[in-house]
């Protein structure tokens, strides 16, 4: 039998507590013990990019992070990015410039490109490059991410898209 382990972490402003077996995965933790299935299971090796979830702000593959490691943590997950139901400028921006089509990978790029737009509001072609890189689309060949990327950097300059941008993520 495998002792369990008791922690706790803040996903989208809400505090849980878990009992949890060392080898449970975040991925497994968010999807099937608190029901945020919007983080998908994709390669299950830390490559495609599906898993991907916000660490206190930074992008993280949480199909190879143990729950037992995120033990005090604040996680942002993408139904953190619209609390109130509106969509936060960056989901906006991939609506209007059709960065989805199925829509399976495009949690982890969202949330990959939050960080980089916190990270650099006015990135360069080479930093969005670099960032998409690290997820995997198989349906839109990128070119619409990366307008979407884009578009997402303007709506967030501008001061009223950025006010939807700062909201605190509530759950439940």
């Amino acid at each position: 039998m495998i002792a369990k382990r008791s922690i706790s972490l803040t996903v989208n402003g809400v505090r849980y507590e878990a009992t949890v077996e060392p080898r449970l995965t975040l991925v497994d933790l968010l999807r099937n013990e608190l029901g945020l299935t919007g983080t998908h299971v994709g390669c299950e090796h830390g490559v495609c990019g599906a898993c991907t979830v916000l660490i206190s702000g930074k992008a993280v593959r949480s199909c190879i992070l143990l729950a037992v490691q995120a033990d005090g943590a604040d996680i942002t997950t993408v139904e953190g990015l619209s609390p109130s139901g509106q969509l936060h400028p960056i989901q906006q921006a991939f609506q209007e410039q059709h960065g989805l089509q199925c829509g399976f990978c495009t949690p982890g790029f969202l949330l990959s490109v939050k960080e980089l737009l916190a990270d650099h509001p006015d990135p360069t072609d080479e930093q969005i490059k670099e960032t998409l890189g690290g997820n995997i689309c198989r349906c839109t060949g990128y070119q619409s991410i990366f307008a979407a990327v884009k578009c997402a950097a303007r709506k967030l300059a501008d001061p009223a898209a950025g006010a939807l941008a700062t909201g605190v993520a509530q759950v439940g």
